[in-house]
């Protein structure tokens, strides 16, 4: 089904401002998108055949979780060979195929790039680990034991346990700030960042569109291996041994930002190449910033304020919104209230009894915020997050740390294209993770048939984005948190967009900002210039 009044929308790009400033990006997670071959995991092919679909949305660009060679013990992000599809995705042929059809919709392809780690079968670090003066030696982080036997230091591993393994072969430990079968790679070392130059070209030539550099935070460590400190956040639950500590010498070295300048000459190489960096986990707000600001690093980076964040409040938005200065040299952010390893936002945030509304409102608010926008996969449905009993949970994270860590199991299940179809049109084999019981009613078919649908409003608000100046890429010219009513003011070459949000239960007189009906955008919900319901919004001219 073809939705003309979204899906033609051209993107409202002033003539200097590049195809990325601005854009909705749309991830998919592979595993979970749609199975083509009955196996009960999505791959390459199941997304080509979907393209269409997300095209209509109305977005810019999809961005691909991993799809690389992978024994699969964190899903992919253990990679074993950086130049190739695994199987169970498809071939090499069947990414140029999806390329090839991305491009012909209008949509950019942007794939994940995982620089910090590799998978411990990978090729590199079989030859690294052979000896201690092989031609890889040094390619790994690799340390001596303390006279005890005990590992060279305190660091913890992000997934639990100590961040070093044993290793017979060459009598040391590697350092590894995940899973023991992700070692970290030695980024300080010059021939380590020149082979992962190379599979960004690799990732170029075959017409990718940009990169999501992953862990850009775990990327360098410090060389002297100085101890961590305990962390002095003892409000915080702690549920894994990483928490306890405040994580400064495992991560974050300032060299991370000269290897960002390198690779990012390496994009600049090719025309109109996008590339934005995932700083999660406990960085400074500065270290992001840094990530992006001036014109060599990245073009932008990914912003963690809202996916772990316990509520969604006006007083959040306005200052996470405040961190981006708007001046030349401090870069551009990018927001996501969801992705594969974040709660789905509407269950996190509200309870049953207003989940609809909310979802409405938390997505005119993404789309209504300045900077780049990602949506997940089922986002647009208002996909909740499903229940994994322990015995079909997959997340290593979450097995090595149930049950106080989440598990992110819960937002990565397959996705629902046909309420009727076995597996929701998913595929035909067993699903590697169970659907949710009430995403059935939330499948693609039943919601392009209403016109008042989650899915349909999604389409609308994109349009509405990238129709007008202000909302694609203008300026702030107004944010105010009054109590759960936040104000937002959009501005662009005179023009300024109005939108208010009510993000309580309570309805919300708005007579005294004065919107003229004649000037609303949209207002769904029962919302109007007079008052909003719970979580109600309305957007519309100034």
């Amino acid at each position: 089904m073809t939705h003309p009044e979204s899906a033609a929308v051209k993107p409202a790009h002033s003539a200097h401002a590049p195809w990325w400033k601005g854009a909705t990006i749309y991830q998919i997670y592979p595993r979970s998108f749609m199975d083509s071959n009955g196996d009960g995991i999505g791959d390459l092919p199941g997304i080509t055949s979907r393209l269409d679909y997300v095209a209509d949305l109305g977005v810019d660009a999809i961005w691909l979780s991993p799809f690389f060679k992978s024994p699969m013990h964190d899903f992919g992000y253990d990679v074993s060979d950086f130049s190739a599809v695994d199987p169970i995705f498809g071939s090499l042929d069947d990414f140029d195929a999806l390329i090839e059809k991305a491009h012909k919709l209008g949509l950019k392809v942007i794939i994940d790039q995982v620089y910090s780690h590799s998978s411990d079968q990978h090729a590199w670090f079989t030859e690294s680990r052979s000896s201690r003066d092989n031609e890889k030696a040094d390619w790994y982080v690799w340390a001596d034991p303390k006279a005890d036997g005990s590992p060279p230091n305190n660091w913890q591993s992000i997934f639990g346990g100590p961040a070093w393994a044993w290793d017979a072969r060459r009598q040391q430990y590697y350092f590894h700030n995940f899973l023991t079968q992700q070692p970290d790679l030695n980024l300080h070392c010059p021939a380590v960042q020149d082979a992962l130059l190379d599979t960004s070209r690799f990732w170029l030539d075959r017409g990718v569109d940009g990169f999501r550099i992953d862990a850009v935070l775990h990327m360098m460590h410090d060389p002297a291996l100085t101890d961590n400190q305990p962390t002095m956040n003892n409000h915080k639950v702690k549920t894994r041994s990483h928490d306890f500590q405040n994580n400064v010498y495992n991560q974050g070295h300032p060299a991370i930002f000269d290897f960002l300048s390198r690779l990012r000459s390496v994009t600049d190489e090719y025309e109109g190449r996008f590339t934005v960096a995932e700083v999660g986990g406990t960085a400074p707000d500065e270290f992001m910033k840094k990530c992006a600001a001036g014109n060599d690093r990245m073009h932008s980076a990914y912003s963690f304020d809202f996916l772990y964040a316990e509520k969604l409040t006006p007083d959040l938005i306005c200052s996470s919104l405040a961190k981006w200065e708007e001046a030349d040299g401090t870069g551009w952010p990018t927001w996501a209230f969801e992705n594969h390893d974040a709660p789905r936002a509407v269950s996190r945030w509200t309870g049953p009894e207003y989940r609809s509304a909310f979802a409405q409102m938390k997505m005119a608010l993404i789309t209504m915020l300045r900077g780049n926008i990602i949506l997940y996969q089922g986002e647009e449905l208002g996909l909740t997050q499903v229940d994994i009993p322990f015995e079909l949970v997959q997340d290593p994270e979450a097995l090595r740390n149930w049950p106080l860590t989440l598990s992110r199991d819960g937002a990565r299940t397959p996705m629902p294209w046909e309420a009727e179809s076995h597996n929701a049109g998913f595929g035909s084999g067993e699903t590697w993770l169970p659907l949710g019981e009430d995403h059935i009613a939330m499948a693609v078919d039943r919601q392009n048939a209403d016109a008042a649908s989650m899915l349909n409003l999604t389409r609308r608000l994109i349009a509405l984005r990238n129709q007008i100046p202000a909302l694609r890429a203008g300026n702030i010219a107004k944010c105010d948190a009054q109590g759960d009513l936040l104000e937002l003011v959009r501005e662009h070459d005179g023009t300024q967009i109005s939108c208010l949000f009510n993000m309580g239960t309570g309805s919300i007189d708005i007579a005294a900002h004065n919107i003229d009906p004649q000037d609303i955008l949209i207002a769904p919900g029962g919302s109007s210039a007079a008052s909003l319901p719970a979580f109600g919004f309305i957007i519309g001219k100034i």
